[in-house]
């Protein structure tokens, strides 16, 4: 057994049994050790961004890590953009990245580069392989590093020689503490807390149908308000379901919506902050006496300290107000965001998995979609742009037997488009819904918020993706995934009753 297969062996035994790969030289033993150690699954990616998106939308899903697959420090660098989203998400995923051989690095070939400190703003451990009898034990501690609350990146950097040399066996993952509960001061001022004027803000775990139900009760009972992060790893939503809508992503309505509140409880959630900072506007969006009070961070059980307040308080999840099942009515004619965001609320699945990288289209989106079937509902984490392919890749291979609807903008989407050729290869369950508005819409926006003044011709180019128009039904054609194109309602009406009825990918580009 050599180190590759040492690793290997260690990965599947750890529950580690998916890696998302674009492999190069260094890594041919590890590829190799693959083909030979069974457990596995390896899924190829085109690009390096679609390696590191589609391992963030596994843990989303499945809540135990993907390990990637990943070409020393230039392919590292391509997957940094979605590992930064992924930490933001808190996802946990095992970075396999290979290295020269020890020996070679010091000859300063074109490929070398300092991996580790590529590695260490998107990682939360990062440890280099020195020799091959090691391997198998550092394969393990990065499993353990990764399953820790509430999900971590751990970068493993492997030496071509530690993968081809001699093994000393497999190693056993160290044990991994469950998360840290909360004090019972922390239940205690939350419960003085709550009351008029006083709003849960929930993310993480509470965001779950049972962290929703526990947070919906205390909210009837004392009269709380309640509110989800502006974007959430996971939320959980539809019909039955405890509904809660979100921080605005504007800041002037942000401090709209919280500025009667005296307190904000947080419960896996931050304190609310706008997405950017303008020269006229606020970068913390809470009034200034309004006391910011944490239950339980990230890392802490949310669901055990919900279940203790809503004791406390004396709610019962049971009594929480749930969402009635509604279907808007069907539109018809030209396109706007409401119609959208009625279609969407008329063809959603029951238990889809909605990976949203919608950006300026998809904001409306969430009234109207409520009284959906269940369904969970994923966000960018990081806001880099290119997450929602990946995304929905991992996400179909966590869940076979959920449809994925992948709602993307058509700048995000060219930033992983290669992601349509892994769900063609695959054939995943996802149907890619791309708004094609033919321009970065939101940066237009964003030009007026800074105050950059009126815009001429050249800086209205750096804007607009049109001139030639992209045809993503023939991009999805040459990857191996069908489409259509929408131009109406009756034509997106259409196309997601097709998508919906079949199984595989499907693409449908919906002009707006």
């Amino acid at each position: 057994m050599n180190g590759a297969e040492s690793l290997v062996t260690t990965l599947v035994g750890g529950g580690v049994d998916v890696c998302f790969t674009n492999p190069g030289t260094s890594e041919m033993h590890f590829v190799a050790a693959l083909d030979r150690v069974d457990g596995m699954r390896s899924v190829l990616c085109l690009f390096e961004g679609v390696v590191s998106g589609a391992a963030d939308g596994y843990w989303r899903m499945a809540r135990r890590p993907a390990a990637t697959l990943l070409h020393l420090g230039p392919g590292l660098g391509n997957a940094v953009a979605n590992l930064h989203n992924a930490k933001k998400a808190h996802s946990g995923i095992v970075n396999i990245v290979g290295e020269h051989a020890t020996f070679h690095i010091e000859h300063d070939a074109p490929l070398t580069a300092d991996i580790e400190g590529i590695a260490r703003p998107v990682s939360h451990w990062v440890h280099t392989s020195r020799d091959s009898t090691a391997v198998a034990e550092d394969g393990a501690r990065a499993i353990a590093e990764a399953m820790a609350a509430p999900g971590r990146i751990a970068t493993l950097i492997l030496p071509g020689d530690t993968a081809w040399n001699a093994a000393n066996g497999v190693a056993a993952v160290p044990g991994v503490a469950p998360p840290a509960k909360v004090d019972e001061e922390a239940v205690a001022a939350a419960a003085d807390a709550a009351g008029e004027g006083c709003m849960l803000l929930l993310s993480g775990d509470a965001l779950t149908e049972r962290g929703l139900a526990l947070a919906g009760a205390i909210a009837a009972k004392t009269g709380s308000s309640l509110l989800a992060q502006t974007s959430n790893a996971v939320l959980q939503r539809g019909a039955g379901r405890v509904p809660v809508g979100r921080v605005p992503f504007p800041v002037l309505q942000a401090v709209e919506q919280l500025k009667d509140m005296h307190t904000v409880v947080l419960v896996g959630a931050k304190a609310p902050v706008a997405f950017f900072g303008y020269p006229d506007r606020p970068s913390v969006v809470t009034s200034d006496d309004c006391e910011i009070r944490c239950l339980a961070a990230i890392e802490e059980d949310q669901l055990d300290a919900l279940e203790r307040l809503a004791d406390r308080v004396g709610a019962r999840a049971e009594d929480a107000p749930v969402q009635k099942p509604f279907r808007p009515d069907l539109p018809t004619g030209a396109f706007d965001l409401d119609k959208l965001a009625a279609i969407l609320g008329n063809t959603i699945p029951e238990n889809a998995i909605c990976v949203d990288e919608s950006v300026t289209t998809g904001r409306g989106f969430y009234p109207l979609t409520a009284g959906a079937p269940p369904h969970d509902w994923l966000q960018n984490m990081g806001g880099s742009i290119g997450y929602g392919g990946p995304c929905a890749v991992g996400a179909a291979i966590a869940c076979p037997d959920r449809k994925v609807l992948a709602m993307i903008g058509d700048g995000s989407a060219m930033y992983t488009i290669q992601a349509l050729w892994t769900m063609a290869r695959e054939n995943l369950d996802i149907t890619v819904v791309i708004w094609a508005n033919r321009t970065y819409q939101i940066l237009k926006g964003e030009l007026a918020n800074v105050g950059a003044g009126n815009p001429g011709r050249k800086a209205l180019d750096m804007l607009d993706i049109g001139r030639p128009d992209m045809n993503f039904v023939e991009m999805a054609r040459g990857m191996g995934v069908e489409g259509e194109r929408a131009e109406d309602c009756e034509g997106l009406i259409r196309a997601l009753g097709r998508a919906n009825s079949e199984r595989g990918p499907y693409l449908i580009e919906a002009v707006l």
